[in-house]
């Protein structure tokens, strides 16, 4: 008599976004097909003493992404994805970058063989547009909105990424015809480089200045145009990686206009300060991200978005670079800031840490942790199937030990780069088994997938998840 179920996991504690209970989870083909008291499978998973949680769905990480030459990113699909499954992750969602005078169409097409094969979660894209041309606008984008690819960035920063108001218009009117949903990194450029060359004039050249250029007014400024520009379109938004709150207070103001913002924050963001980027030598490169951390009251104005609802999702932002001459000691970013690559890694960290300061220390409930961490993002991001635990959802799925301390250091992470700009941070509750579509990734902290497991997704529309509706 063949069992009924390929995999049931027993006696743990289920938690959703919604609910939390005591049930097993039967598995057949992939799909979570009952809840309850359960017999009769091919492997049962006892998940006594654990939470049992939907995978986290990190909605914000670069990988294999291109950079200036002779700098390479410190992971590709392989090594980031499998980082990702030890972390309690199942789905990604990295960045599909335009190169200017490329077709979207061939960026797309180039990561898609970068990911192919190689992914140990499932993985889906978001489209970084960077030259949008007629031709861009007119055509690849709506042709590739209809075919699942619907979120799109855009860069208000970065000479080689930023777009003038006038072009982000030209993204949001095509978003508003296909149902996309627009990404703003959302910091000044003018700013920002007037902010560089007078710190350069002044002899500002290390690590330290980085976060000096770009203080939290210049990402206020342009989370404001963003949402007015967003307003004028008619078009919902997500401020990426919100740093602090005057930022906040900002999305609040817009949506009290009735704009459409979402956002998002990022561990960086909870735990790290731009001390940090002060430290001996080249030293504080290793925190050099955009935006920076910023100071203690930004930090509790980011637990308090988290608490209250400001925040609809939680990404590590992860952007790996090696502590070496092909990254964060790249010989131009040894003589001045502005070229120290900007990312830090983070993807395997991202669920811990929140889950630790978070769930732990009292200020969020496990409820809201798995909103911000899977079933959010998943809505937002029209990833079907995607982000609870609940009859006919894929069986993606995290077991945790809730108790479990541990000393977060780069021998114990499983990414590409050679270093955490979490060191020593002492974190309480760790994943220990990560399921994938009913196939074990991770087992009791020891990889036992493959990196062909991973689909790449094509998710859902914005518009059909109800995204325009959300605000």
């Amino acid at each position: 008599m063949q069992p009924e179920f390929d995999l049931i996991i027993a006696k743990g504690r289920i938690a959703t976004a919604a609910d939390s209970f005591s049930a097993d989870i039967g598995i057949r083909n992939g799909r979570i097909v009952a809840l309850g008291q359960l017999s009769g499978a091919r492997e049962t998973i006892d998940a006594s003493g654990r939470l049992v949680l939907p995978g986290g769905i990190d909605a914000h990480v670069h990988l294999a992404q291109d950079g200036a030459p002779g700098i390479v990113m410190g992971d590709d699909f392989e090594t980031g994805t499998r980082s990702a499954a030890f972390g309690g992750n199942t789905t990604v969602m990295p960045f599909c970058v335009q190169k200017r005078g490329q077709s979207l169409r061939e960026a797309l097409k180039d990561y898609h063989a970068r990911a192919e094969g190689a992914c140990y979660t499932d993985t889906s894209f978001h489209l970084i547009v960077t030259d949008p041309t007629e031709q861009v606008l007119g055509q690849d984008l709506p042709a590739l909105v209809a075919e699942g690819y619907s979120s799109l960035k855009v860069f208000m920063t970065y000479a080689d990424m930023v777009l003038s108001d006038y072009e982000i218009l030209g993204v949001m009117k095509v978003a508003r015809k296909t149902g996309a949903l627009v990404m703003v990194h959302a910091e000044g450029f003018d700013a920002i480089r007037f902010n560089t060359e007078q710190l350069e004039a002044g002899g500002g050249f290390g690590p330290k200045f980085h976060a000096i250029s770009r203080p939290e007014p210049v990402e206020r400024e342009a989370t404001h145009r963003a949402a007015t520009l967003a307003e004028l379109s008619d078009v919902p938004v997500m401020i990426v990686h919100v740093s602090g709150g005057e930022v906040i207070d900002e999305i609040a103001r817009a949506r009290g206009r009735g704009v459409k913002v979402l956002a998002e924050t990022c561990p960086q963001y909870l735990v790290l300060e731009e001390g940090d980027l002060d430290r001996e030598g080249m030293e504080g490169s290793k925190y050099v991200c955009s935006p920076p951390p910023r100071d203690r009251t930004a930090q509790e104005a980011c637990w308090q978005g988290l608490i209250d609802g400001t925040f609809d999702v939680f990404s590590s932002d992860h952007c790996p670079y090696r502590f070496d001459e092909t990254g964060k000691l790249t010989p131009d970013g040894k003589r001045s800031f502005r070229w120290i690559p900007n990312g830090i890694p983070g993807i395997e960290t991202r669920l811990p840490i929140l889950f630790s300061e978070g769930v732990k220390k009292g200020r969020i409930d496990i409820n809201r942790f798995v909103a911000l961490t899977a079933t959010n993002p998943a809505r937002i991001y029209g990833l079907r199937n995607k982000g609870t635990i609940a009859i006919g959802a894929d069986a993606d799925i995290a077991i945790w030990d809730p108790d479990k301390t541990v000393v977060i250091g780069q021998d114990k992470l499983h990414h590409g780069t050679d270093y955490t700009p979490y060191e020593g941070l002492e974190v309480t509750g760790w994943p220990e088994t990560t399921i994938l579509r009913g196939q074990v990734v991770v087992r009791d902290g020891e990889l036992v997938g493959r990196p062909a497991g991973g689909h790449v997704l094509r998710p859902v529309s914005g518009m059909e998840q109800g995204v325009k509706a959300g605000r």
